[in-house]
Protein backbone atom coordinates (compact mmCIF):
# COMPACT_ATOMS: atom_id res chain seq x y z
CA UNK A 1 0.00 0.00 0.00
CA UNK A 2 1.36 3.41 -0.98
CA UNK A 3 1.83 5.90 1.82
CA UNK A 4 0.84 9.47 0.97
CA UNK A 5 2.79 12.00 2.99
CA UNK A 6 1.01 15.19 4.05
CA UNK A 7 2.82 18.46 4.62
CA UNK A 8 2.48 20.08 8.02
CA UNK A 9 -0.28 22.70 7.82
CA UNK A 10 1.28 25.23 10.19
CA UNK A 11 0.82 28.57 8.41
CA UNK A 12 -2.16 30.78 9.27
CA UNK A 13 -3.87 33.83 7.77
CA UNK A 14 -1.20 36.24 9.01
CA UNK A 15 1.49 34.46 7.05
CA UNK A 16 -0.68 34.36 3.90
CA UNK A 17 -0.92 38.15 4.10
CA UNK A 18 2.84 38.39 4.71
CA UNK A 19 3.57 36.20 1.66
CA UNK A 20 1.23 38.21 -0.58
CA UNK A 21 2.63 41.60 0.48
CA UNK A 22 6.23 40.37 0.60
CA UNK A 23 6.05 38.85 -2.89
CA UNK A 24 4.41 41.93 -4.43
CA UNK A 25 6.47 44.74 -2.91
CA UNK A 26 9.79 44.56 -4.70
CA UNK A 27 11.56 46.78 -7.18
CA UNK A 28 8.41 48.39 -8.57
CA UNK A 29 7.55 50.66 -5.65
CA UNK A 30 11.07 52.13 -5.71
CA UNK A 31 11.76 52.40 -9.43
CA UNK A 32 8.71 52.27 -11.72
CA UNK A 33 7.51 55.83 -11.13
CA UNK A 34 10.37 57.06 -13.35
CA UNK A 35 9.44 55.14 -16.56
CA UNK A 36 5.80 56.03 -15.94
CA UNK A 37 6.77 59.71 -15.79
CA UNK A 38 8.68 59.34 -19.06
CA UNK A 39 5.51 57.99 -20.73
CA UNK A 40 2.78 60.14 -19.16
CA UNK A 41 4.56 63.44 -18.25
CA UNK A 42 1.87 64.02 -15.59
CA UNK A 43 1.87 63.29 -11.86
CA UNK A 44 -1.93 62.92 -11.71
CA UNK A 45 -2.01 60.35 -14.50
CA UNK A 46 0.78 58.38 -12.85
CA UNK A 47 -1.35 57.98 -9.71
CA UNK A 48 -4.39 57.09 -11.85
CA UNK A 49 -2.33 54.32 -13.45
CA UNK A 50 -1.34 52.96 -10.02
CA UNK A 51 -5.02 52.88 -9.01
CA UNK A 52 -6.14 51.27 -12.30
CA UNK A 53 -3.35 48.70 -12.09
CA UNK A 54 -4.36 47.86 -8.53
CA UNK A 55 -8.05 47.45 -9.41
CA UNK A 56 -7.33 45.23 -12.44
CA UNK A 57 -4.89 43.15 -10.36
CA UNK A 58 -7.53 42.82 -7.65
CA UNK A 59 -9.97 41.38 -10.21
CA UNK A 60 -7.36 38.79 -11.17
CA UNK A 61 -6.56 38.04 -7.53
CA UNK A 62 -10.22 37.51 -6.63
CA UNK A 63 -10.67 35.15 -9.59
CA UNK A 64 -7.52 33.27 -8.65
CA UNK A 65 -8.51 33.22 -4.97
CA UNK A 66 -11.69 31.29 -5.75
CA UNK A 67 -9.69 28.57 -7.52
CA UNK A 68 -7.03 28.64 -4.79
CA UNK A 69 -9.68 28.04 -2.16
CA UNK A 70 -11.16 25.12 -4.09
CA UNK A 71 -7.87 23.46 -5.06
CA UNK A 72 -5.67 24.45 -2.11
CA UNK A 73 -2.49 22.43 -2.37
CA UNK A 74 1.24 23.05 -2.61
CA UNK A 75 2.18 24.09 -6.14
CA UNK A 76 -0.19 26.96 -6.89
CA UNK A 77 -0.99 27.33 -10.59
CA UNK A 78 0.75 24.04 -11.35
CA UNK A 79 -1.94 22.25 -9.31
CA UNK A 80 -4.73 24.31 -10.91
CA UNK A 81 -3.55 23.57 -14.47
CA UNK A 82 -3.13 19.89 -13.68
CA UNK A 83 -6.68 19.63 -12.32
CA UNK A 84 -8.45 21.89 -14.84
CA UNK A 85 -6.55 20.92 -18.00
CA UNK A 86 -4.06 18.06 -17.78
CA UNK A 87 -0.54 17.09 -16.76
CA UNK A 88 1.00 18.29 -20.05
CA UNK A 89 -0.02 21.94 -19.57
CA UNK A 90 0.94 21.77 -15.91
CA UNK A 91 4.35 20.40 -16.94
CA UNK A 92 4.89 23.26 -19.42
CA UNK A 93 3.87 25.86 -16.86
CA UNK A 94 6.09 24.39 -14.15
CA UNK A 95 9.21 24.39 -16.31
CA UNK A 96 8.52 27.81 -17.83
CA UNK A 97 8.12 29.15 -14.27
CA UNK A 98 11.45 27.61 -13.27
CA UNK A 99 13.35 28.54 -16.44
CA UNK A 100 12.07 32.06 -17.10
CA UNK A 101 9.06 33.53 -15.29
CA UNK A 102 10.00 33.35 -11.60
CA UNK A 103 13.73 33.20 -12.33
CA UNK A 104 13.63 36.49 -14.25
CA UNK A 105 11.50 38.15 -11.57
CA UNK A 106 13.86 37.09 -8.77
CA UNK A 107 16.91 38.20 -10.77
CA UNK A 108 15.51 41.63 -11.62
CA UNK A 109 14.43 42.35 -8.04
CA UNK A 110 17.84 41.27 -6.74
CA UNK A 111 19.51 43.50 -9.36
CA UNK A 112 17.51 46.56 -8.26
CA UNK A 113 18.51 45.81 -4.64
CA UNK A 114 22.17 45.61 -5.75
CA UNK A 115 21.88 48.93 -7.64
CA UNK A 116 20.41 50.62 -4.57
CA UNK A 117 23.04 49.08 -2.31
CA UNK A 118 25.88 50.31 -4.53
CA UNK A 119 24.40 53.82 -4.65
CA UNK A 120 24.87 53.91 -0.86
CA UNK A 121 27.99 51.74 -0.39
CA UNK A 122 30.37 52.36 -3.26
CA UNK A 123 32.15 49.00 -3.53
CA UNK A 124 35.20 48.71 -5.81
CA UNK A 125 34.58 47.51 -9.39
CA UNK A 126 35.17 43.84 -10.23
CA UNK A 127 36.57 42.48 -13.52
CA UNK A 128 36.51 45.97 -15.02
CA UNK A 129 39.04 44.94 -17.69
CA UNK A 130 36.41 42.54 -19.11
CA UNK A 131 33.56 45.08 -19.10
CA UNK A 132 33.64 45.44 -22.90
CA UNK A 133 33.42 41.69 -23.49
CA UNK A 134 30.13 40.91 -25.22
CA UNK A 135 28.18 38.16 -26.90
CA UNK A 136 26.76 39.25 -30.25
CA UNK A 137 27.07 42.91 -29.32
CA UNK A 138 23.97 42.56 -27.13
CA UNK A 139 24.92 40.75 -23.91
CA UNK A 140 27.73 42.24 -21.76
CA UNK A 141 28.07 39.73 -18.91
CA UNK A 142 30.88 41.56 -17.08
CA UNK A 143 29.51 45.14 -17.35
CA UNK A 144 28.73 46.47 -13.84
CA UNK A 145 29.85 43.08 -12.56
CA UNK A 146 30.16 44.31 -8.96
CA UNK A 147 26.40 45.03 -9.00
CA UNK A 148 25.64 41.67 -10.60
CA UNK A 149 27.86 39.86 -8.11
CA UNK A 150 25.96 41.46 -5.21
CA UNK A 151 22.66 40.29 -6.72
CA UNK A 152 24.02 36.74 -7.17
CA UNK A 153 25.23 36.56 -3.56
CA UNK A 154 21.84 37.83 -2.32
CA UNK A 155 19.92 35.16 -4.26
CA UNK A 156 22.20 32.36 -3.03
CA UNK A 157 21.99 33.57 0.57
CA UNK A 158 18.19 33.81 0.62
CA UNK A 159 17.88 30.42 -1.11
CA UNK A 160 20.03 28.77 1.57
CA UNK A 161 18.02 30.39 4.37
CA UNK A 162 14.65 29.41 2.87
CA UNK A 163 15.92 25.88 2.27
CA UNK A 164 16.39 25.30 5.99
CA UNK A 165 12.64 25.00 6.60
CA UNK A 166 9.25 26.64 6.20
CA UNK A 167 9.29 28.16 9.71
CA UNK A 168 12.68 29.78 9.15
CA UNK A 169 11.53 31.12 5.78
CA UNK A 170 8.34 32.45 7.35
CA UNK A 171 10.28 34.23 10.09
CA UNK A 172 12.70 35.75 7.58
CA UNK A 173 9.84 36.86 5.31
CA UNK A 174 8.07 38.55 8.21
CA UNK A 175 11.24 40.32 9.36
CA UNK A 176 12.08 41.53 5.84
CA UNK A 177 8.51 42.70 5.27
CA UNK A 178 8.56 44.73 8.48
CA UNK A 179 11.90 46.22 7.39
CA UNK A 180 10.54 47.10 3.94
CA UNK A 181 7.35 48.66 5.29
CA UNK A 182 9.35 50.59 7.89
CA UNK A 183 11.62 51.95 5.16
CA UNK A 184 8.67 53.04 3.02
CA UNK A 185 7.00 54.60 6.08
CA UNK A 186 10.17 56.61 6.78
CA UNK A 187 10.30 57.82 3.17
CA UNK A 188 6.63 58.83 3.27
CA UNK A 189 6.83 60.52 6.70
CA UNK A 190 10.01 62.53 6.11
CA UNK A 191 9.28 63.13 2.44
CA UNK A 192 5.82 64.63 2.87
CA UNK A 193 6.91 66.77 5.84
CA UNK A 194 10.14 68.02 4.24
CA UNK A 195 10.74 71.47 2.76
CA UNK A 196 11.06 69.88 -0.69
CA UNK A 197 7.50 68.49 -0.68
CA UNK A 198 4.84 70.09 -2.89
CA UNK A 199 1.77 67.87 -2.39
CA UNK A 200 -0.52 70.37 -4.17
CA UNK A 201 1.07 69.43 -7.50
CA UNK A 202 0.62 65.68 -7.11
CA UNK A 203 -2.83 65.33 -8.68
CA UNK A 204 -2.15 67.63 -11.65
CA UNK A 205 -3.41 65.92 -14.83
CA UNK A 206 -1.80 68.46 -17.17
CA UNK A 207 1.25 67.10 -18.96
CA UNK A 208 4.60 68.89 -19.00
CA UNK A 209 4.62 68.56 -22.81
CA UNK A 210 1.18 70.14 -23.21
CA UNK A 211 -0.06 67.12 -25.18
CA UNK A 212 -3.00 64.89 -24.31
CA UNK A 213 -2.39 61.43 -22.88
CA UNK A 214 -2.49 58.79 -25.62
CA UNK A 215 -3.89 55.29 -25.17
CA UNK A 216 -0.47 53.88 -26.06
CA UNK A 217 1.26 55.89 -23.30
CA UNK A 218 -1.42 54.88 -20.79
CA UNK A 219 -1.08 51.15 -21.55
CA UNK A 220 2.73 51.37 -21.50
CA UNK A 221 2.64 53.04 -18.09
CA UNK A 222 0.20 50.38 -16.88
CA UNK A 223 2.79 47.73 -17.76
CA UNK A 224 5.09 49.31 -15.16
CA UNK A 225 2.27 49.23 -12.62
CA UNK A 226 1.48 45.59 -13.40
CA UNK A 227 5.16 44.74 -12.92
CA UNK A 228 5.02 46.30 -9.46
CA UNK A 229 1.83 44.37 -8.57
CA UNK A 230 3.18 41.02 -9.82
CA UNK A 231 3.54 38.30 -7.19
CA UNK A 232 0.09 38.30 -5.56
CA UNK A 233 -0.45 34.66 -6.57
CA UNK A 234 2.64 33.36 -4.77
CA UNK A 235 0.66 32.41 -1.68
CA UNK A 236 -0.98 29.64 -3.72
CA UNK A 237 2.32 27.75 -3.88
CA UNK A 238 2.08 27.13 -0.14
CA UNK A 239 -1.52 25.90 -0.12
CA UNK A 240 -0.53 22.50 1.26
CA UNK A 241 1.17 24.08 4.29
CA UNK A 242 -1.64 26.40 5.38
CA UNK A 243 -4.29 26.01 8.04
CA UNK A 244 -7.82 26.18 6.63
CA UNK A 245 -6.58 27.13 3.13
CA UNK A 246 -10.09 27.29 1.66
CA UNK A 247 -10.71 30.37 3.83
CA UNK A 248 -7.23 31.78 4.48
CA UNK A 249 -5.96 31.81 0.87
CA UNK A 250 -8.75 33.96 -0.66
CA UNK A 251 -8.98 36.21 2.38
CA UNK A 252 -5.21 36.64 2.67
CA UNK A 253 -4.84 37.51 -1.04
CA UNK A 254 -7.58 40.14 -0.82
CA UNK A 255 -6.34 41.78 2.38
CA UNK A 256 -2.72 41.72 1.23
CA UNK A 257 -3.51 43.34 -2.11
CA UNK A 258 -5.55 46.15 -0.52
CA UNK A 259 -2.61 46.89 1.78
CA UNK A 260 -0.20 46.94 -1.18
CA UNK A 261 -2.39 49.35 -3.17
CA UNK A 262 -2.47 51.72 -0.19
CA UNK A 263 1.31 51.50 0.33
CA UNK A 264 2.00 52.11 -3.38
CA UNK A 265 -0.22 55.20 -3.46
CA UNK A 266 1.42 56.70 -0.37
CA UNK A 267 4.94 56.00 -1.67
CA UNK A 268 4.28 57.44 -5.13
CA UNK A 269 2.51 60.50 -3.75
CA UNK A 270 5.73 61.11 -1.79
CA UNK A 271 7.99 60.67 -4.84
CA UNK A 272 5.82 63.00 -6.93
CA UNK A 273 5.74 65.56 -4.11
CA UNK A 274 9.53 65.89 -3.85
CA UNK A 275 10.61 65.11 -7.43
CA UNK A 276 9.26 67.10 -10.40
CA UNK A 277 8.24 65.14 -13.49
CA UNK A 278 11.26 66.48 -15.40
CA UNK A 279 13.63 65.07 -12.74
CA UNK A 280 11.89 61.68 -12.87
CA UNK A 281 12.32 61.67 -16.65
CA UNK A 282 16.06 62.30 -16.20
CA UNK A 283 16.25 59.47 -13.64
CA UNK A 284 14.67 57.14 -16.20
CA UNK A 285 17.06 58.29 -18.91
CA UNK A 286 20.11 57.62 -16.71
CA UNK A 287 19.25 53.85 -16.57
CA UNK A 288 21.21 53.43 -13.33
CA UNK A 289 19.33 55.52 -10.77
CA UNK A 290 16.52 54.58 -8.40
CA UNK A 291 13.66 57.07 -7.93
CA UNK A 292 13.28 56.23 -4.24
CA UNK A 293 16.97 56.86 -3.57
CA UNK A 294 16.88 60.18 -5.41
CA UNK A 295 13.75 61.18 -3.46
CA UNK A 296 15.48 60.47 -0.16
CA UNK A 297 18.46 62.56 -1.28
CA UNK A 298 16.19 65.59 -1.65
CA UNK A 299 15.43 65.70 2.08
CA UNK A 300 18.46 63.86 3.53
Amino acid sequence: MAIVQQLNRSLGLRYVIVVVIGNIIGSGVYKKVAPMAAELHSSGWILICWILGGIITLFGALSNAEIAGMLANTGGEYVYYKKIYNRFFAFLYGWSNFAAIKTAAISSIAYVFAQSFHSIVNLPPVLISFSDFNIGGIFYPFADFNVKLTAIVLIILLTLINGTGVKTGAGLSTALLLLVLSGIAIIVLFGLTSHAAHPDNVWQTRTTTGNAISASALFTALLSAFWAYEGWNSAGFLGGEMKNPNRNLPLGMTIGLFIVISVYLLANITYLSVLPIQILEQIHASHNKIAAVEAVKTFW
